[in-house]
């Protein structure tokens, strides 16, 4: 029991992870419609950035506070990733915005493909090795499952970076025009709401939250390289069509099931099944749900 116990603790933080990364696939996807493929590559990016700020004075963030140097970092990726975000929605998906949907997602895949080989021209092929900001210890036990500070960092700003998110969505101007558009784009827009710039703002936002599981990410798994935003980017849309693409306690939902499954059949099944446990539950899910858990199973009108 005190193993199962353990296994559920590991994977609800690396579930809180695929909850950031969920969470921008599904507010890009309720307001365009559009499965944004380079959102991993957003990802890479803020863990790319954090990495060589800390590597420009690695003695002054060795020296700093690890939530200072946490926050520093996290302003830092934040920034780059959410301009590579503006610039993949202003150059790739909004000449495209009246076109098939079709067009919008052979361009999205393409999107990601070139960033990854970008990211391999300007990075390096070579994986670099993401800086221990938090030394890793035990906080307290529960049930016989030891809790690490690290997975409480990790848990715990994904709970109050999707707290705020639910806040700012509801309760903020920008918010409910998000909202406006996300329900019907033309009729927000004779209402006096900048379409470009809600759909911009959603992109950001998006790619914030990509850069702060960037760097949980790195904390937790070292090695960070160019294609480190593929599977992790696979993943979290899976996680966002589980629990109802379009819906932000879906995404959080699916992300949680993703983290535990893929710790649960890591630790009891196998290893090299762990990837696969992600396209199993796609399935599923398509099969007998196509809305998602939380999500809206009402029959399209044609």
């Amino acid at each position: 029991m005190d193993v199962f116990l353990q296994q559920l603790v590991n994977g609800v933080a690396w579930g809180g992870i695929y909850v950031l990364l969920a969470l921008g696939y599904t507010m890009v996807y309720g307001v365009l419609k559009l499965i944004n493929f380079a959102h991993g590559e957003v990802f890479m990016a803020g863990a790319m950035t954090a990495y060589y700020v800390n590597a420009a004075d690695p003695g002054l963030f060795r020296q700093a506070h690890p939530l200072t140097a946490m926050m520093v970092l996290f302003l830092a990726s934040a920034a780059a990733s959410a301009l590579l975000a503006l610039l993949i929605e202003r150059i790739a998906y909004r000449p495209l915005r009246s076109a098939p949907r079709l067009s919008a997602l052979i361009t999205a895949i393409g999107m990601s493909i070139l960033l990854q080989n970008l990211g391999q021209l300007v990075f390096g092929a070579d994986p670099k090795v993401f800086p221990a900001l938090i030394e890793t210890r035990p906080l307290f036990s529960v049930g016989g499952a030891v809790v690490s500070n690290l997975q409480a960092v990790v848990i715990g700003s994904s709970l109050v970076l999707l707290a705020g998110l639910q806040l700012f969505v509801s309760r903020t101007r920008l918010g409910r025009a998000i909202r406006a558009v996300s329900f019907n784009p033309k009729a927000a827009a004779l209402m006096g709401i900048d379409v470009d710039r809600v759909i911009a703002a959603t992109f950001v936002i998006g790619a914030v939250l990509a850069a702060a599981a960037g760097i949980l990410y790195g904390l937790f798994l070292p090695k960070i390289e160019p294609f480190m935003g593929v599977m992790p980017g696979l993943k979290a849309f899976v996680a966002a069509v589980l629990g109802g693409i379009g819906s932000l306690p879906g995404a959080a939902l699916g992300g949680l099931i993703m983290g535990v499954s893929e710790t649960l059949v890591t630790g009891y099944v196998s290893s090299n099944l762990r990837d696969a446990i992600a396209f199993v539950l796609l399935i599923f899910i398509l099969i007998y749900r196509p809305g998602g858990i939380l999500g809206n199973d009402a029959p399209e009108k044609v």
